[in-house]
């Protein structure tokens, strides 16, 4: 394994430190990641550069001049606070011909957008809830086609941010109180979709053109209060606390050979239909009834050691290390001009 210069760029706020003390517990720290991958990546040999970057591209271009850096490890999640402007960070990447790990700019753009990649994830006949997108100032009118419950969220944030048990609504009255909540808390246009009862999966994916599907995973709900939807709220997903309360755990999910390898398959066909690249996560529901439904796609998922998706790779024997030098390879080998 060759030796690398790795660019590492990370939120200003979220600069890792570089050591911490033996036996601290950094589940909960907002730098998990950061510090992961580059003590991850540092021990592997690798000379790591951690640049903090907030709203100046000018940082990135001087690091890229001056240290000449064989690729940059991107951690970011947006620019000057604004997360869609992450699209834009990777291609002044691609300007520079400086290589860099996880998804292209298209991608980025097609999987941001809820209704854009459910639109062209419905073109590629994979199955996704029917929707439909409510803009700011735009009065609720809801389609004859989407019967109750419906699910409620931001059309273009990640993260599960602004999704509570609230989210999901049984009556007009509460659809156009859940979808003001988004305008003015959020501030982004809201999409309306089919609520699907069932299991909530997760299937990570690795590759650019050649797939690497990882096992199927699942979000499990062990004690809920009842009457609770099993969704990946904000809670669910960001509080250890609640977490422990409610016996909320992750796992490789249980199910026939058959069914995985069909869900994987569906993931794979997802990630090609919205010209993802790199790495990303393929969020799903499966009914009772076996059907499966693709909400979403998540390009640069986390990656934190220990999290979904270096949990599931370990499953097939991919050690963490492994999974980033995988990363980074595609990231080296990735031609922007592929996608042209």
């Amino acid at each position: 394994m060759s030796k690398l210069r790795v660019l590492a760029l990370v939120h200003r706020h979220l600069v890792p430190p570089e050591t911490i003390d033996e036996g601290t517990d950094i589940t909960a720290a907002p730098w998990r990641t950061e510090y992961d991958v580059v003590s991850t990546l540092t021990g592997m040999g690798h000379e790591v550069k951690v640049l903090p970057v907030h709203d100046d591209l000018g940082d990135i271009r001087r690091a890229s001049q001056e240290w000449k850096p064989h690729v940059a490890f991107n951690l970011l999640e947006g620019f000057d606070d604004i997360v869609i402007f992450d699209q834009n960070v990777v291609s002044h990447l691609e300007l520079l011909k400086l290589p860099y790990t996880g998804c292209n700019p298209r991608g980025l753009v097609l999987a941001r957008d809820k209704s854009l990649s459910k639109k062209l994830l419905a073109y590629h006949r994979i199955p996704v809830p029917e929707f439909d997108v409510v803009r700011m100032g735009r009065p609720v009118r809801r389609p004859k086609r989407l019967a109750f419950p419906l699910i409620v969220k931001s059309l273009t944030q990640e993260a599960s941010i602004g999704i509570s048990q609230a989210s999901v609504v049984d009556s007009d009255e509460k659809l156009k109180e859940r979808v003001a909540f988004i305008h003015e808390s959020i501030g982004t246009a809201a999409i309306v979709e089919q609520y699907v009862e069932g299991r909530e999966l997760y299937v990570g994916i690795l590759g650019n053109q050649a797939l690497q599907a990882l096992p199927v995973w699942e979000l499990l709900f062990t004690n809920m209060p009842e009457g609770s939807r099993r969704i990946a709220t904000d809670r669910v997903k960001w509080s250890v606390k609640y977490q422990k309360k409610y016996g909320i755990d992750s796992g490789q999910a249980t199910l026939d050979a058959g069914v995985a390898e069909k869900i994987q398959h569906v993931c794979k066909r997802a990630f090609r239909a919205l010209e993802l690249s790199g790495y990303a996560r393929i969020d799903l529901r499966l009914e009772e009834s076996g059907r499966v439904w693709v909400l979403e796609a998540n390009p640069n998922p986390q990656i934190a050691k220990g999290e979904d998706f270096a949990a599931s790779a370990a499953v097939t024997g991919l050690s963490y290390e492994t999974v980033l030098q995988r990363i980074l390879n595609l990231g080296m080998r990735w031609q922007p001009e592929s996608v042209a």
